[in-house]
Parts: C-alpha cells; sequence; structure tokens
C-alpha cells in the first residue's frame, strides 16, 4: 500500500495572526518580537524577509537590516487560540495527524482516493474560516514531505516522489535537510561536499570514517531522502518550563529569587490549568559568560502546588548562589503525569 504524508506549515504564523487583527500593515514589514535588548525575532512578515530578517535572529540587528519594520509584541495566548481552530479543521477531514508545533504538523492523507485534491480542500477551507494560508509539502515519507512545504513559500503546494527530491534539491546545500545542523555543513564543505548532490554520491566508507558509524550512514540516508513513514499520533510532554532572559545580568540575591517565584507562579498556573504534576523540581541559570547550570530535585510526591514548587526552586537557586551575574532564568517541572487516574496518587506512594 502506498505511503502519502503531507506535511502542513502555516504561512509566517505569528505575524499572520497579527495582521488579521491590524488589517492596515499588510504588505508592509512586521516582526513579531520583544522590544528588549536582547529579544530576537520570533517571525517575520515576507515583506520584511525580503531584506533578510529571519526568525531566531536578534531584533537589534533586525531592525538594522530593515529600519522600516513595523515591531510587534507576542501575544501567545491568540496565537494558541488560532492555532487550535486550524488544526480542529484539519482533524475533521484527516483522521492521522502528528502535530509539531502551533503551526505545523504532518498529516497521513494515505487512504484518501485523491490526496492532492483533498489537501486543497482543506487548505481552502482553513483560509476561509481563519484567514491563514497554509503551505502543504507531500511526499512518501516525512522527509520529503517536509522539505518540499518549505520550497515554495507561502502558499505552496508541492508533492515530490523520493527520487524527485533528491533531483530537485541536488544543487541545494546540506543543510537545507531538516538534522544537518551549521557544524555539520561546515565539515562537510571542508571535505569538498557542498551540495545534497554530492553528498548524494559521496561513498559511504568515507563518510562513516569521518564522521563515524551512526552519523556517516544517517548522513548519506538524508540526503537521498529516507524518511520516516509513520506519524507519532500523540505526544503527552513529560515536563513543562517557563524561562526569561533578563534585558540587563542581574547579580542581586534577592531580586533573582523574585523573578524565579514569578516566573514559578506562571508554570505552575498552566500546570493546574491541565491538570498535571509533577514530582521533580528544577532551575536552568545561565551566566553573563554563557556557562549554564541546571540544578533538579525529586519529591517524594508529584505536586503543582505553587507554594511547593515555588519554595524547592527558591532552594535550589540558593544552594547553586551564582557567582556571577545572571543573564537567563528557569524552572521546569518534569516527569508530569496525568490527574485524570484516579490511582496516580496510590501509584506514586509505590513508586517513591
Amino acid at each position: 500500500m502506498r505511503t502519502v504524508i503531507a506535511h502542513l506549515d502555516l504561512d509566517a504564523f505569528y505575524a499572520s495572526v497579527e495582521l488579521l487583527r491590524r488589517p492596515g500593515l499588510r504588505g508592509k514589514p512586521v516582526i513579531v518580537s520583544g522590544s528588549g535588548p536582547r529579544a530576537v525575532v520570533t517571525t517575520a512578515t515576507y515583506e520584511a524577509r525580503r531584506f533578510g530578517v529571519g526568525s531566531a535572529m536578534p531584533t537589534s540587528r533586525a531592525l538594522r537590516l530593515c529600519p522600516q519594520a513595523v515591531l510587534i509584541p507576542p501575544d501567545f495566548t491568540a496565537y494558541r487560540e488560532a492555532s487550535r481552530r486550524v488544526w480542529d479543521i484539519v482533524r475533521r477531514h484527516v483522521d492521522a495527524v502528528e502535530q509539531v508545533g502551533l503551526d505545523e504538523g504532518y498529516l497521513d492523507v494515505s487512504e484518501k482516493v485523491a490526496p492532492k485534491a483533498a489537501l486543497r480542500r482543506l487548505v481552502s477551507e482553513i483560509r476561509a474560516a481563519t484567514g491563514l494560508n497554509a503551505s502543504i509539502g507531500i511526499g512518501p515519507n516525512k522527509l520529503v514531505a517536509k522539505v518540499a512545504s518549505d520550497a515554495e513559500k507561502p502558499a505552496g503546494f508541492l508533492a515530490l516522489s523520493r527520487e524527485g527530491a533528491c533531483e530537485r534539491f541536488a544543487d541545494a546545500s546540506p543543510g537545507l535537510i531538516p538534522g544537518i545542523g551549521p557544524k555539520t555543513v561546515e565539515r562537510l564543505a571542508k571535505l569538498g561536499i557542498t551540495t545534497l548532490g554530492a553528498l548524494q554520491q559521496a561513498d559511504e566508507a568515507f563518510l562513516v570514517g569521518s564522521f563515524g558509524a551512526n552519523h556517516g550512514r544517517d548522513l548519506r540516508r538524508r540526503a537521498h531522502f529516507h524518511g520516516a513513514t509513520t506519524l507519532t499520533l500523540q505526544h503527552v510532554a513529560v515536563s513543562e518550563s517557563r524561562e526569561t532572559t533578563f534585558d540587563v545580568d542581574i547579580a542581586d540575591a534577592a531580586e533573582l529569587e523574585a523573578r524565579l517565584t514569578e516566573l514559578a507562579h506562571q508554570l505552575c498556573e498552566r500546570l493546574q490549568q491541565a491538570e498535571r504534576r509533577g514530582r521533580t523540581i528544577a532551575i536552568k541559570v545561565r551566566l553573563d559568560d554563557w556557562t549554564t547550570v541546571t540544578r533538579a530535585r525529586t519529591l517524594t510526591m508529584a505536586t503543582n502546588d505553587r507554594d511547593a514548587v515555588t519554595t524547592t526552586a527558591v532552594e535550589l537557586l540558593r544552594e547553586y548562589g551564582p557567582a556571577r551575574p545572571v543573564r537567563l532564568l528557569g524552572v521546569r517541572v518534569a516527569a508530569l503525569d496525568h490527574r485524570g487516574d484516579e490511582a496516580n496518587a496510590a501509584q506514586l506512594s509505590l513508586d517513591v
């Protein structure tokens, strides 16, 4: 039986949600980002991207590239609601869905008689119901589908076989492939391999000798667009966290504890809404020299109690006692469980 996987990616999602609320900004370069000195770009409209603005870029640099851009602070409550509406529509039409973010996911449409037509109808319904555009990539596996969805944005619609993907992207950088990062691209370039076509032709033994058995073989597989053909239909997070990067490094212990308390309260509010509890409390501290330290403690019982989580987190911070000013601070609750199981408390007692 054929396998047909689609990757659906909402175009410039956060920015698009903002334009629906501010139609007067359509056609203008818009950047969604905080405004602090260390803020980074969350996303940008395609008008801003033409100036070289990209996600995760420092906002200060983005504004130098595009000084006329309109800066809008992110509103994740609005983005989550828009995302929910989109994926409710998707799930009404497709049974097998792996959502991997607010704005993207994989759909198994193998059982559709005419999958392309079905996906075009889905994109049209999403646009009509939400005002949001989506790009679709279709292939025999998740890797082909993912790369295809990015190839013709915005509002792209591209179906490729594995062989077709190898041919179409042969001249592209190996970095086009998810999982082949900048450091690997740099190492490949030093070996004279600067395109996917060259990587496809590289001898496996040479790659294994250069990158090790697992990584070398994986590089060759990815270059030939071999990828997963099954979806993960449900993902339950095993931890949840909140963290913040300060505009100015903080050295004062009392202020750090106050900021950590605020983060812990935000995290517990979210956990209580989701009716989830966790046994492991952890903190993350990044110093001004980028040294990053984590500390964790496992409790005897799972909790989402604000006082319990805050007290533990503050104790961990005091025990660590940062010796330098702090750039970033975070708190995490891990080993999460669902509270719908009435036997949970008893089971936790057995686990201790």
